[in-house]
């Protein structure tokens, strides 16, 4: 790990990686771990489905999900929305990483491979680009392999907070 990156498992109420309050930063900056794990306390769905946040800085973050048998569609690969769910976490936790409540927009999603029961997928979201109160984020969902099962991109708006000023 990255010393500009935080891990959530770390102590909740512990500074950033970089020693730094509660703040925000340049993208790609430590972001205080205690935001971010209390975000993933109240993220119902991805606990429940064993999608665990795995690392996380300013506009990026990462999450992992192992396909599970009830995960599979009828050709017995991994159900698009499972896919399209764990990249819109990852979009989720990268697009909140500021500060400010910021939700998706609009997304779209290229299926490029299956994946089967057992596959562990991980899920890196990365921003391109914030104007105002909106951002453009992409994510990459690959196989232990390194294979790209999917291309993820989402928009981000803003609900609450200041808007970004280049």
């Amino acid at each position: 790990m990255s010393v500009d990156t935080v891990a959530v498992e770390d102590s909740a109420g512990a500074a950033d990686s970089a020693g730094a309050p509660d703040s925000p930063g340049a993208a790609g900056a430590a972001v205080p771990n205690s935001r971010m794990a209390a975000l993933y306390e109240r993220d119902l769905a991805c606990q429940g489905l064993g999608i665990t946040l795995e690392e996380v800085s300013t506009g990026r973050a990462s999450m992992r999900m192992t396909v599970a048998p009830a995960m599979v569609n009828g050709h017995g690969i991994a159900h698009g929305g499972y896919l399209f769910l764990l990249a819109d976490a990852a979009f989720s936790y990268a697009c909140n990483s500021y500060g400010p409540v910021t939700v998706a927009q609009a997304a779209q999603v290229t299926f490029l491979a299956p994946a089967a029961v057992g596959d562990e997928l991980v899920a890196e979201a990365v921003e391109r680009t914030r104007s105002g109160r909106t951002g453009i984020y992409d994510v990459t969902v690959r196989n232990a392999a390194e294979k790209v099962i999917a291309e993820f991109r989402g928009q981000s708006v803003m609900l609450a907070g200041q808007p970004h000023t280049a």
